[in-house]
């Protein structure tokens, strides 16, 4: 059976559905990976993301009398989408800049953090409520969970921040 058969019949909006999802995923890994200065990567997941897309979309134009054939298309895009974050969410590829406000225990989860192997700088701050501590960490984004753990451990009501560093220079960061 030719593709063209298999697309034109009753499997083809799951099929476009299911290629959607994998050409979506594969897109937004692709931007978030070079957004993160992974361009290694980039030229050869968008060659299979632009594949898997041309397929879909030559199907859904040839077929635009079908509703089921549009409604694969769309749902696999939104799918996709979903999958896609979800797939960079579990990999937490790149770095994190914490930035911890703490008015009770800023000392304290200072030194916890560094117990677990992470570099903390502490700065006295004065906020709204009188004096704190802010701390400053660059993590991995996979040991975000540890950190959390720990602020949550030693201050609840910190505030607490995490930005994505555009590069890092020199330093401590856990090994």
């Amino acid at each position: 059976m030719t593709l063209d058969l298999l697309l034109s019949s009753a499997w083809g909006p799951l099929i476009i559905f299911s290629l959607r999802i994998v050409g979506v995923s594969l897109s937004t890994i692709r931007m978030l990976l070079a957004v993160r200065g992974v361009k290694m990567f980039a030229p050869f997941i968008g060659f299979f993301e632009v594949l898997f897309w041309i397929i879909a979309v030559g199907s859904a134009v040839k077929h635009l009398d079908s509703p089921l054939h549009l409604l694969g298309y769309a749902g696999g895009f939104a799918t996709g989408t979903y999958v896609g974050l979800r797939i960079e969410e579990k990999i937490a590829f790149g770095m994190a800049m914490v930035r911890v406000v703490s008015q009770h225990g800023g000392v304290e989860l200072a030194e916890a953090l560094r117990e677990r192997g992470f570099g903390v700088t502490e700065q006295a701050g004065f906020g709204r409520d009188g004096k704190v501590e802010i701390l400053y960490a660059a993590v991995k984004r996979r040991d975000l969970p540890a950190v959390f753990e720990e602020v949550q451990t030693w201050d609840p009501q910190a505030f607490v921040t995490v930005e994505e560093p555009r590069a890092i220079h020199r330093g401590w960061l856990k090994k």
